[in-house]
């Protein structure tokens, strides 16, 4: 019988991506069929505790709106236009963005994020049908002619 834990994560068999199919089994077993439960088992794949948690704990948190997603990329934008005087960012382009987020003892501290700014301005400009007319008149506030 195979040894499916030791099987490398990056093993591909006829073109599929085999170590990844074991992986999701192993991590997404509780949620399978009863009669998938037993053809896994039958082939030797179990099911693995900490795969299982770790993909419960990924599923536990909060989606992330395309709105909350939006306003990081503005403010990110807001401060590059403000230093630089204009909207024309490099596609390659982060701006260090600092916010204020509780920390672990509930005081307040400052932390900052690399916003890939070039790549949000080229996805909303690629995306701009699905921006909402607020967010529109956002852009055009900075700059950004095609807002």
């Amino acid at each position: 019988m195979v040894d499916w834990t030791a099987l490398p994560l990056d093993t591909v068999y006829e073109g599929e991506q085999l170590g990844r199919w074991v992986q999701a089994q192993r991590a997404g077993r509780p949620g399978l069929e009863e009669d998938q439960r037993d053809l896994l088992t039958a082939i030797g794949i179990d099911e693995d505790p900490e795969l299982v948690a770790a993909k419960a704990a990924a599923e536990a948190k909060p989606k992330v709106s395309r709105t909350d997603r939006f306003a990081p990329g503005l403010a990110a934008l807001a401060q590059f236009a403000e230093r630089e005087g204009h909207v024309r960012v490099p596609r390659p382009h982060r701006e260090p963005l600092a916010t204020v987020e509780a920390g672990p003892g509930g005081e307040d501290q400052v932390v900052v994020h690399q916003v890939a700014l070039g790549a949000f301005m080229n996805n909303a400009k690629a995306r701009r049908a699905k921006l909402t007319p607020g967010q529109l008149a956002q852009l055009a506030e900075q700059g950004v002619e095609w807002a």
